[in-house]
Formats: C-alpha cells, structure tokens, sequence
C-alpha cells in the first residue's frame, strides 16, 4: 500500500477522512510484519483487526493466521473494505462499532485502531480472553499505561492495565505513516495477559468503578475522596459514609500515591 493508494481510493469512493471518527489511514505497510511478528502470528490465530479502514492490514493478516475478524464503523469505508477482501474466505467484516456489535472469538488482536478509540478498546479487550494483541496507538496514551505511581501520567488507565496485563512499548511509529498526518506520534503497544496478575479483586466493576472516582479526586486525601463515592455506592447517609471513610487502612494517603495494588486492597475492604 502507498499514500498514492490511500489517495485513490479517498477520491474514488468520494471519502473525506473524518476527524472526529480518527481517521489517519496507515500509508507504510512496513509495519505490517512487525505487528505479525510480536504476537507471533501463525496459521493457527483468529486475529482481531479493530477500525480496519480500507483493509491493507487485514490482508496482509489473512496470509498469515487461519481466520481474520475485521471491524469497521464508517460505512463507506467498510463498503471499500469488503471489496478489498471480496476474494479472501478467511476474513470476516463486520460493519459497527466495535465496542457495541457482536464480535466472534478471537484469540489475538492486531490492529491501528482510532486515536479516540482507544481507552475503550483497551477495557473491552481486558474483559475478553486473548493472548497477545499488538495495537498502534498514540505515544500519549500509551505512556499512561507504563506510568510509575504518583507521576503525571498515572492513572486509572494504569491501574487496570497493571491488574490484568504486561503492557511493552516497542517501535514509534511517526506520524508521516499515516495520511492525513496525525498531529502526534504513535507507538506499538504489545499486551500480553498475565497467567497469574500481581492482585486479585473480589468484584472487578466496583474495582474499576472506584479507581476511576479516585483520579478524578487524585489530590485528596482518600477520607475526604471516599465520602460521596461511598454514598452513592453503598447508600449510606453522610455520618456513616464519612465514618466508614475513615476507617480504611489507606485513609491519609492520596489516590495518584497508591500503587494498584492499593487500589485492589481498598476495593475489597468497601465491598465486603
């Protein structure tokens, strides 16, 4: 595939690349084969291809593993993605938003999902069985998966990656592969589910429920930051919500200070 390609098929199917929608089409297929490579593809995978656009990942996918599960949510594009794959009997497309349709099994993900996208698909692939995925994604985003404890980018995206998966940031990927040129630039993330995480949790929804509440009170003390979370979760009026806050272990620390660990051992004690 080339920039010459990509600009064809905008101009043939009458497509304006969508800003909103995230859509920077990948222009240099030289990627390809390391994305292949780091989830160790082989004719054996259901392969995931999450915002696929015109489908030049997916065919390179579909000579590499036994089955390639295509998503798309821009219908125009999915129309010039189906005649891409037209001939392939191993390549599934399915028109939609991938967090919202019905997706087979699949036991990897490969794919340059939308910028916006991202947070998103990262939670739903957590709550799916996989064992590898290796997504482009923005070198931003992807520092705040790998952040160390009270530093800038920590945050509940962190916490839940470090409770499920080993998170690698391996190749930059600069923004001159893609057309239009994306502002920023990107990275190759590899997540690798682990077999034994570093912590359980009793109730993973009100686990990440609260991880979420406390980055959004990051700088309070966890007494004061627990109070309307504990409210609201555990319908108890202000006295015992505020007495119960006060009882935890961790109660004069900070949420940006806890490590997720922290987060899994406070989650059990309120959800007992």
């Amino acid at each position: 595939m080339s920039l010459s390609q990509t600009r064809s098929l905008l101009q043939e199917y009458n497509i304006i690349p969508n800003k909103l929608l995230g859509q920077n089409f990948m222009i240099d297929s030289s990627v390809y084969p390391k994305l292949s490579n780091y989830v160790s593809l082989n004719t054996d995978d259901s392969v995931l291809d999450a915002g696929a656009g015109f489908g030049f990942l997916t065919l390179f996918l579909s000579d590499k593993c036994k089955r390639v599960i295509t998503v798309e949510k821009d219908p125009k594009v999915a129309q010039v993605l189906r005649k891409q794959v037209k001939s392939l009997t191993n390549v599934t497309v399915i028109e939609g938003n991938v967090l919202k349709v019905s997706v087979p099994e699949f036991n990897k993900a490969v794919s340059i999902p939308p910028y916006y996208l991202s947070s998103q698909l990262l939670t739903w692939l957590l709550d799916r069985t996989f064992d590898c995925a290796a997504l482009i994604v923005q070198k931003e985003f992807a520092n705040r998966l790998v952040a160390p404890v009270a530093s800038e980018n920590y945050g509940w995206l962190t916490v839940f990656t470090a409770q499920a998966t080993q998170a690698e940031l391996l190749d930059e990927i600069p923004n001159w592969m893609f057309y239009p040129q994306p502002e920023v630039d990107s990275i190759i993330l590899r997540l690798t589910p682990l077999k034994t995480p570093p912590f359980t949790v009793k109730n993973l929804t009100f686990f990440r429920r609260l991880t979420k509440w406390l980055f959004t009170q990051r700088n309070k003390k966890l007494d004061n930051a627990l109070t309307p979370f504990i409210r609201s979760e555990l319908k108890l009026d202000k006295s015992k919500a505020v007495e119960l806050a006060s009882s935890m272990s961790l109660r004069n620390k900070r949420a940006r200070d806890l490590s997720p660990s922290d987060f899994g051992e406070l989650a059990d004690e309120l959800s007992k």
